[in-house]
């Protein structure tokens, strides 16, 4: 199991970014380039790639679901409508869901293995928003928090990372 001391580390090339306006456009590396926009939803991107994890609500007062998305939403999935975005508060807190430990990555997931991918329900939201444990080993509902790659941003959803909290 990965402790703190040989914690999970991305392993691959940062996503180049190509564009900033009026959406995020990076280049992915595969055996061949893939030119992907993040369209509507690139706030979340910029977002985390600020430390700040963005999510939508639905402001449309005759929608039933008034709480937060995450993953976000460009539109609400059930009246249709715009949603608008907000910042969630820091420090970011969950608690996790469910969890898997990983042996074998898909390609495009550049992280040393194993590692528990984890899904983690957070308070205020309506969705359960999956990412992967940096270090320890998950279990049913134990706390974790949020932290951001920053420094070196991937200018993917790998740059956001959950870590055990004792809080």
């Amino acid at each position: 199991m990965p402790s703190k001391d040989d914690s999970v580390q991305y392993i691959g090339q940062p996503a180049p970014l190509l564009h900033t306006e009026p959406a995020m456009v990076i280049g992915f590396p595969r055996s061949i380039t893939h030119r992907h926009t993040y369209g509507k939803l690139s706030p979340f991107f910029k977002g985390i790639k600020e430390g700040k994890l963005l999510a939508t609500r639905c402001v449309n007062p005759e929608c039933e679901e008034n709480r937060l998305w995450l993953p976000p939403r460009a539109d609400c999935p059930d009246c249709n409508q715009p949603m608008e975005w907000e910042e969630m508060p820091q420090p970011i807190i969950g608690t996790v869901h469910t969890y898997a430990r990983v042996e074998y990555t898909g390609a495009g997931i550049e992280l040393t293995t194993p590692y528990f991918q984890i899904d983690v329900e957070l308070p205020g939201v309506c969705t359960i928003f999956k990412g992967y444990l940096e270090h320890g080993e998950a279990e049913i509902g134990m706390k974790v928090k949020a932290c951001f790659r920053t420094d070196e941003p991937t200018n993917t959803i790998l740059d956001i990372y959950w870590i055990p909290y004792e809080g």
